[in-house]
């Protein structure tokens, strides 16, 4: 698949339902989809759907070797639920070591760009190696996450590592997927319960405080602009409510 199929289909798939994305998905890349999930609850979501929908396709995670141990309860929570396996990639040992070497082990409390570096290593170079084989993926995007995703959009060419994505829940609110996950007994990070909306590395992750964003507790310490770590771009670059619109 190329970034001309792209065009030629996303607009077909704005506002439909994300049952429907998903067979859609199914039906057009088969066993060359694959879904990346980060365990929080859009991921639990889909994972979920796509079980009652009897969609089969390949699961991973990245594991940085710096996560909760809340996390680690929940792939093993969510593995026997739903009887998938959910394959882990995890960061080169070798290039871990260098950057530690280099920088130290808290280098990512030094500068965005070290933090950016840590991501990178840990996140970047194992994702690439997770999609290599596949046409396109899967993942739990929403605009009202923040303001670096609010451009995206249920079909994107992702030209970070050439393939199509796929974000059924791009539409969905706060409020939707919280109902979905209670209204179907969703297993999910029992961080969430205590004000973590978004979780990702135990250093790199806080609760966050009453009206605060939902993922202020990421990077807290960072620019509100900087606070991605490079997973999701949007044409080679972050969205930002300020760009120009790319359809």
């Amino acid at each position: 698949m190329t970034e001309s199929f792209v065009k030629e289909n996303w607009s077909s798939l704005e506002g439909i339902p994300a049952e429907d994305v998903l067979r859609w998905a199914s039906e057009n890349f088969g066993d060359r989809l694959v879904f990346a999930t980060s365990l929080g609850l859009e991921d639990q979501v889909l994972m979920d759907m796509m079980a009652r929908l009897g969609i089969d396709v390949d699961v991973f995670t990245l594991d940085t070797g710096r996560l909760f141990d809340e996390t680690y309860n929940l792939i093993e929570a969510t593995e026997k639920r739903y009887a998938r396996k959910i394959r882990l990639f995890f960061p080169n040992a070798s290039e871990v070591e260098r950057m530690i070497e280099e920088n130290g082990i808290n280098l990512f409390l030094k500068s965005a760009e070290m933090r950016r570096r840590c991501c990178s290593v840990r996140k970047l170079e194992p994702l690439r190696r997770a999609l290599n084989g596949y046409d396109a993926w899967i993942c739990g995007l929403r605009k009202e996450q923040s303001d670096s995703r609010s451009n995206s959009r249920t079909l994107l060419w992702d030209s970070n590592v050439q393939m199509v994505k796929i974000n059924p829940l791009v539409d969905w609110s706060s409020r939707e997927v919280l109902e979905y996950v209670k209204k179907n007994d969703v297993p999910y990070n029992k961080l969430h319960d205590e004000g973590f909306p978004s979780v990702g590395c135990a250093c790199c992750t806080r609760a966050v405080n009453p009206g605060e964003d939902m993922r202020a507790g990421r990077w807290w310490w960072e620019n509100e602009s900087r606070k991605e770590c490079g997973l999701h771009m949007v044409d080679g670059k972050l969205a930002r409510k300020s760009a120009a619109s790319t359809r």
